[in-house]
């Protein structure tokens, strides 16, 4: 009889051993040599999470809802919006102070729902904020058109917006080159990131400021009235589309490896940063309607045409220059986000290892920083403003559940991990968290769904002709 050779069985697939195995809580923070740097303070990491918190939602956003959903009621959508995003940077901060690893919401669900939860949530973020990049080069732009059309410059049509925009529209060429542009510069290295950030956050907080103050002096009581004029739902809407406005600290926890003390200052970062942004964005919402009726904002440019309504026209080309260079950090903020994520699902082997080499100089993973420029190039040069935003919307609708729940289930079957922050009321604040994600994410269009859905069907596959295989959890190759 022929040698009986021994058959190693193939990993039940709905065990912890198959879909369901988990990232380790322990361990090293970086990945070895090729890890990214520690650079980052507490000041550092609030402007970071501010620059991707106060950006397009204040310069753009907040003049597309109110124009096209809420009217006055654009208040309302940011104050769902805030308190949605509230109860779940309260489950962000305790996964911060916890894993203090790159990959953010998707490192968090890996280790605590399993492989296949982490798997989708950071298939999802890769395109998630790929198209938040976008969404803010399409602000920039906006802006940038207004300021080129002050000093008297008349450009070709085709080049001044996405199709179906405007007449003659076929391609947003600023957006697009702003996407291309970031790429580059985040390319060249991190070292002096963290400084040129903020100080291009001060530069954006003063502008607001500005406007805030400027404004206040200018506001009329019949601009708020009718205060819904399409009504609650529309209110409900516009939050659906203002959300990703209000979610930035996501994008600074991403970073994590490349801060000081992570466990103890991510969660206070966190939560500075969100009670700013909260104060910021109600009072921009009040001081716009305010200044012009809802139904006369300028969608590209709405500060400066509601300046400019008010007889401040040129403090309205100032607000326009500042909105550029202010807004660009959102955009900055994010394709770094999505480049750590895209940098952690390849080295945990899930995506090709290849993606998770750093510069041996420059320490930063180049080679996914350009793919992710052009992807975003391609979104924000042919994707109106409107369903550019609702894209991200659903997918970092989907994030914060797996976040909320995945704190309710770690705390009941790992109640020994040391936390440096617990998120209070667990679980009612979690489950309001929850509870809003899918109030606003079923307000979203059927084509936005249906974008998503093809996103994480080809996700889906990608995993099981790639990823399950080659995963650093995968049994056999840790036997190998």
């Amino acid at each position: 009889m022929p040698e009986s050779t021994t058959i190693r069985p193939h990993p039940k697939l709905f065990s912890r051993s198959g879909l369901f195995r988990r990232k380790s809580f322990e361990g090293p923070d970086e990945g070895g040599p090729g890890g990214l740097p520690r650079t980052m303070g507490l000041w550092q990491l609030v402007s970071l999470s501010l620059g991707g918190l106060v950006g397009a939602g204040v310069f753009s956003l907040a003049g597309v809802v109110a124009n096209q959903q809420a009217g006055p009621g654009v208040m309302i959508s940011f104050l769902i919006a805030i308190i949605a995003s509230s109860a779940a940077a309260l489950c962000y901060a305790e996964f911060a102070g916890l894993i203090p690893r790159a990959g953010s919401a998707y490192t968090y669900s890996y280790a605590a729902l399993g492989e296949i939860a982490g798997w989708l949530i950071g298939w999802d973020l890769l395109l998630e904020y790929t198209a938040i990049v976008a969404v803010v080069a399409i602000a920039v732009s906006g802006y940038l058109s207004y300021v080129v059309e002050q000093v008297g410059l008349d450009l070709p049509s085709w080049m001044l917006g996405a199709p179906g925009t405007g007449p003659g529209h076929r391609v947003d060429l600023f957006a697009a080159l702003l996407c291309l542009l970031l790429a580059f510069v985040l390319s060249r290295g991190s070292k002096q990131s963290a400084r040129f950030e903020t100080a291009l956050v001060v530069i954006k907080l003063a502008i607001v400021a500005l406007v805030v103050v400027a404004g206040a002096f200018h506001l009329s009581a019949g601009n708020f009235s009718p205060f819904l004029p399409y009504g609650l739902g529309g209110a409900v809407a516009g939050a659906a589309t203002t959300f990703f406005a209000v979610y930035g600290y996501d994008a600074m926890t991403a970073a994590a490896e490349e801060s000081v003390e992570a466990k103890r200052l991510l969660p206070k970062a966190i939560i500075v940063s969100l009670a700013i942004a909260a104060v910021i964005y109600l009072l921009v919402s009040i001081v716009l309607v305010g200044m012009q009726r809802y139904d006369r904002i300028d969608v590209h440019s709405p500060f400066s045409s509601a300046l400019a309504a008010v007889g401040l026209a040129g403090l309205g080309t100032v607000v326009a220059v500042g909105g550029i260079l202010g807004i660009t950090t959102s955009a900055f903020a994010n394709m770094l986000a999505v480049s750590r994520i895209w940098f952690a699902m390849s080295r945990d082997g899930l995506l090709p290892r290849y993606f998770a080499r750093t510069h041996p100089r420059r320490r930063v993973p180049t080679r996914v920083i350009w793919p992710v420029g052009i992807g975003s190039a391609v979104i924000a040069g042919f994707l109106p403003i409107k369903e550019a935003a609702d894209l991200t919307n659903i997918g970092i609708l989907a994030a914060f559940i797996v976040v909320s729940i995945a704190v309710v289930v770690l705390r009941r079957t790992r109640p020994d991990l040391p936390r440096s922050f617990r998120t209070p009321w667990v679980p009612f604040v979690p489950l309001v968290g929850v509870a809003f994600a899918v109030w606003l994410i079923a307000n979203l269009d059927a084509l936005t769904w249906l974008r998503f859905a093809a996103w994480m069907v080809l996700g889906l596959v990608v995993y099981a002709l790639f990823g399950f295989r080659n995963s650093a959890e995968n049994p056999e190759r840790k036997e190998a």
